[in-house]
């Protein structure tokens, strides 16, 4: 058996699992705190927390009651009295802790506001 290399599954599995992770992202994000106010457009639950991190594609809201896992949601960010409103659906639930969120349409007035927030976290950091 020469050229195989053996490694261990348990740490094989871990890496490969935070790398597919990694890899859906295709935005950085930077630390970043707004409100945040979800509406789940099928059960019409809601649920409120402050976001940890934001980029273009997503964001982490902390909250202490989290929505299911593949849940589209009307998610308002807001910031110093500006307010993002975005579809998005949730990929990542951490209990009592919050959930990952992937934007997948952003209203087209609240573009602006988004990019800006964006290019500001870009140059500061």
């Amino acid at each position: 058996m020469g050229g195989v290399i053996v490694m261990d599954k348990q740490s094989d599995r871990r890496s490969l699992t935070e790398k597919a992770i990694r890899d859906r992202r295709y935005a950085i994000r930077f630390p970043f705190a707004a409100d945040a106010e979800l509406l789940d457009l099928e059960t019409g639950a809601r649920t409120t927390g402050v976001t940890s991190d934001i980029s273009l594609g997503g964001c982490f809201v902390c909250a202490s009651r989290p929505l299911a896992v593949r849940a589209r949601v009307r998610l308002t960010l807001t910031r110093k009295n500006e307010k993002v409103e975005i579809l998005a659906i949730l990929r990542v639930v951490k209990p009592r802790i919050g959930m990952g969120l992937e934007f997948l349409d952003v209203e087209p007035e609240s573009h602006g506001v988004l990019f800006r927030w964006i290019d500001q976290l870009r140059r500061t950091r």
